[in-house]
Formats: C-alpha cells, structure tokens, sequence
C-alpha cells in the first residue's frame, strides 16, 4: 500500500501494519474452523487459545494502524479454509512460522519502537503456536 500522503518509511511500515492485519483475521477464522475438526477436547481448547492470541494481535495492530493512518483496516481473509484437521495443521504451522520471520522483519523495519515492541511480542506468541501445531502434526 503505497499512500503518497505518508513518507516512504510510513508507507511501508502502514503496508506491513496492512500484512499483519490480515494474516491475524485470517487466522482467527482459519482457527475457529480447524478447532472443530479437532480430534479431541483437548487439542479444540489449545487451538481456541491460540485463537484468543490472535484476536489480541489483531486489536494491537489494529490500533496501531488507526494511530498511524487516522481510520480502522479492512481486513481479508487471505486463504481457504482447510477441508480437514491433518491439512489445517500443517498449513497453521507453515504459516505461524512465517508470521515469525515476517513480525521479526516487520519489527526490524518499524521505525516505531511501540509498534517495533508489538511485532517482536507477537512473534514470540507466533513461534509459540508454530510449536503447538508441530505437536498435533507429530501426535495426530
């Protein structure tokens, strides 16, 4: 999102704030989804918590994006909805684990050390749930 009315730098930390804020609503529905073709209790209540992180990161950056641009995102949903437990697992994993790299870059690149903060704590949740999902993949 290239906005003339920002400096480049602004623009770019905006176009990554943009990223994240899909990724997350993304993952808070992609979640909700996969937690019902859990096979067990257990493993649809780990997966919910993990929502719940989501939906906290999805509010931060949410919020940051309005203090920056002055109006709230429009989120997307950027992928499908997995057709089974095994599918969804695997393609959670792969995206948590880029969500890491990218919140690590995207931090790197801030130049907002509040919002450089939030993409740093979000990866630490990121890598986190990256680890859970490589559980259910090995265990299920």
């Amino acid at each position: 999102m290239q906005n003339s009315a920002f400096p480049s730098s602004t623009s770019n930390l905006v176009s990554n704030l943009t990223k994240a804020i899909n990724g997350e609503f993304t993952a808070i529905h992609f979640y909700e989804h996969l937690a019902k073709l859990a096979p067990t209790q257990e493993i649809q209540n780990r997966i919910l918590e993990i929502r719940n992180d989501e939906m906290r990161h999805f509010q931060g950056f949410s919020n940051s994006y309005f203090s920056i641009t002055g109006h709230y995102p429009t989120p997307q949903i950027t992928e499908e909805m997995p057709n089974n437990f095994k599918q969804g697992v695997l393609g959670a994993f792969k995206d948590e684990q880029e969500a890491v790299e990218f919140y690590h870059l995207a931090a790197r690149q801030a130049g907002n050390s509040y919002i450089a903060h939030q993409f740093q704590s979000n990866a630490s949740d990121e890598q986190n749930h990256a680890v859970w999902f490589l559980y259910f993949m090995t265990h299920y």
